[in-house]
């Protein structure tokens, strides 16, 4: 018997928590996991089976997965959710902030997918949905090292995709633009503050720009059940589309980058970024 269990990553907040319940909601056996399970009171009584999995630990992640195919014989989907933040100037970025954010990003979600694969290519049939953005298409100014990850998402998701799909496994990858959720607050957390220096004019003015974007409701600003309902379709549709691009942002930006190029795509970020020639806070 084919398993449509879901197993979820990083669901204590935003698109995970989110997504577990348009999940449970839509009548699949959902796996709610998070590093503090605690969190998962909301999601457990909405009937998701919650689990602690810190996708940076590989006994963590062995029991979540093993867990799920004790109850089910294989996970059916795997949603790649779990992110860690973080941004800065390329000068400015200590390097242990982007090696924590390629081990979330990066490093434990390719080994989440190496747990799950051999049980769905056992039965022949399985999900994966990772979780990319739009900073993985277009990068802003201080992406680093955030935008670098998301990037290499893309690559996984060509190689991915291409591996698994004769075993009958999809691989989609999920690429929201802007998203009202605490992932902004949460990633500031892991940004470097660097009060003065050569980049703390930009920073300001991109700073002004999100909260700008976010305080006016921008329409390009998706919400997160906005990203739970495609990945609801991308886990039941029959034959789910290999990419899905969220919002207008990650639909309109991608477009305008290509058609104006390098030099042109610069001019338009020092106009919607300006960066104050003394590098000071104006």
């Amino acid at each position: 018997m084919v398993s449509d269990a879901v197993l979820v990553t990083g669901c204590s907040s935003g698109i995970g928590r989110a997504t577990a319940l348009a999940l449970v909601r839509a009548g699949l056996p959902t796996w709610a996991t998070a590093r503090r399970p605690e969190t998962l009171a909301e999601l457990e009584e909405a009937g998701c089976r919650v689990l602690s999995l810190d996708v940076t630990d590989e006994q963590s992640r062995t029991a979540a997965v093993k867990a799920v195919e004790a109850a089910h014989g294989a996970v059916g989907a795997l949603v790649n959710n779990a992110g860690h933040g973080g941004g800065a100037p390329v000068e400015e970025v200590p390097l242990d902030t982007v090696r924590a954010v390629f081990e979330t990003n990066v490093f434990g979600l390719i080994r989440m997918c190496q747990l799950v694969l051999p049980a769905m290519r056992a039965q022949r049939h399985g999900t994966i949905v990772n979780l990319g953005s739009a900073a993985g298409l277009v990068t802003p100014p201080t992406g680093c090292p955030y935008a670098m990850s998301k990037y290499a998402l893309e690559a996984l998701a060509d190689t991915l995709r291409a591996e698994v799909a004769a075993f009958g496994v999809r691989a989609v990858l999920v690429e929201p633009g802007a998203v009202r959720t605490q992932f902004m607050s949460n990633s500031e957390r892991h940004s470097p503050t660097v009060d003065d220096g050569p980049y703390a004019g930009y920073k300001a003015s991109i700073d002004r720009m999100v909260e700008r974007a976010h305080r006016e409701g921008a329409r390009s600003v998706a919400t997160a059940d906005d990203v739970a309902k495609v990945i609801v379709k991308a886990v039941t549709a029959r034959r789910p589309k290999t990419r899905y691009k969220v919002g207008s942002q990650a639909r309109v930006a991608p477009v305008a980058r290509r058609l104006l190029g390098d030099r042109g795509w610069d001019a338009v970020m020092r106009r919607l970024v300006p960066f104050p020639a003394d590098g000071s806070r104006r």
